[in-house]
C-alpha cells in the first residue's frame, strides 16, 4: 500500500498521464489524496514563515496552512464547474470524486514549499511549487475530464486559478496577518 501511494506521488509529480488515469478510476485514492492536499497546505504554512519562533509564528502557521487548504478547495470546486459545465466537451464525464482525486496528486509539488524556511528560497520555491502544481493540473484536468485537448484543459485550470487567487487574495485581506507581521 504504502509502495503504491509512493508511486503515485512520484508519477503525479512527473506529471504522468497513466498515474492520473489510475487515481481518477481507483475510489481508494481518494484518502491519499487527501493526505497530500493537507499535507502540501501544511508545507505552505511552514515555508510562508519559515522558523522564527515564537506564538505569532504558530498563528500565521495555522492561517497560512488554512489559507492554502481553503485556496486548493476553491480551485477544486472552481475547476469542476468551469470544466465540467461551462467549457465541457462531448466526451466530458465528470464526478466530483475523479477530479478531486486527480487535482488532490496535482498538489504533490505543492510539498517543496517546505523548504521555504530556508534563507532566501521562499520567492523561487513556491513560484516553482505553483507553476509546478498548476502544470499537474492540466495533466489532471485533461484526464479526469476526459479532455483531448491539453489547451482546454489548460483553460479550465487558468480561468480557475485566477477566480481562486482572487477568493485567497479576498480572504487574505479580510482574515490574514498583517503586513507588519512579516
Amino acid at each position: 500500500m504504502a509502495y503504491r501511494f509512493f508511486h503515485r506521488v512520484v508519477g503525479a509529480a512527473m506529471l504522468d498521464a497513466a498515474t492520473y488515469e489510475d487515481v481518477e478510476a481507483d475510489r481508494a485514492a481518494t484518502a491519499q489524496a487527501l493526505v497530500i492536499v493537507v499535507l502540501s497546505s501544511l508545507a505552505a504554512g511552514i515555508g510562508a514563515r519559515g522558523t522564527t519562533g515564537g506564538a505569532a509564528t504558530i498563528d500565521f502557521f495555522v492561517t497560512a496552512s488554512a489559507m492554502a487548504l481553503t485556496t486548493w478547495a476553491a480551485f477544486a470546486l472552481l475547476t469542476f464547474e468551469v470544466g465540467a459545465r461551462i467549457l465541457p466537451v462531448p466526451e466530458t464525464h465528470a464526478e466530483v470524486g475523479e477530479l478531486l482525486r486527480t487535482l488532490g496528486f496535482a498538489a504533490t509539488p505543492g510539498l517543496i514549499q517546505v523548504f521555504g524556511v530556508l534563507p532566501g528560497a521562499k520567492v523561487p520555491v513556491f513560484t516553482v511549487a505553483v507553476v509546478w502544481a498548476l502544470a499537474a493540473s492540466v495533466v489532471a484536468v485533461r484526464q479526469a475530464l476526459d479532455y483531448t485537448s491539453t489547451r482546454r484543459a489548460l483553460a479550465v485550470c487558468g480561468l480557475s486559478l485566477l477566480l481562486s487567487l482572487s477568493i485567497a487574495i479576498v480572504l487574505g485581506l479580510l482574515f490574514g496577518p498583517t503586513l507588519s507581521g512579516f
